[in-house]
């Protein structure tokens, strides 16, 4: 599973499911926090539809951590003000770059966290699309 998409499913999912992993693997590991959870903002990238480039919209509020486990570094930077999140985001991503034990456990977690997450998503867009109109069979 990449970064990215790991990233992802712990952001959309409910804060818990970060929060019970980090601190799974913070009893069984020592990790040495190299930066403390810190706003910061970073340029956020759009692509111009028609022309197909590049450009800045403009700056956005992160919150980003960094930790070590042995030599392996990991990288927690979320939208907003979420200290706690953006820790436990970099304590899950140094344990994929040091490749502990409990990796496949918490890949099966994700999995089934992502499934969910796409289960959401299908119910409110169900419902969404109940509400549309369809002008084509209303008569005038």
């Amino acid at each position: 599973m990449q970064r990215k998409e790991r990233t992802e499913i712990l952001i959309k999912s409910d804060r818990s499911v970060a929060k019970r992993i980090a601190e799974t693997l913070e009893a069984k590991y020592s990790f040495t926090t190299l930066v403390e959870p810190q706003y910061g903002l970073t340029m956020l990238k759009m692509r111009e539809s028609a022309q197909n480039s590049l450009f800045y919209l403009g700056e956005v509020l992160v919150t980003e951590c960094k930790v070590m486990l042995e030599n392996d570094i990991g990288v927690g930077v979320v939208i907003g003000t979420e200290m706690e999140l953006a820790k436990y985001l970099a304590i899950i991503d140094a344990a994929f770059e040091a490749e502990v034990m409990e990796v496949p456990s918490i890949q099966e977690t994700l999995q089934k966290e992502k499934q969910h997450i796409e289960t959401e998503m299908f119910k409110k867009q169900t419902a969404l699309l109940k509400t549309k109109v369809n002008f084509e069979t209303m008569e005038v």
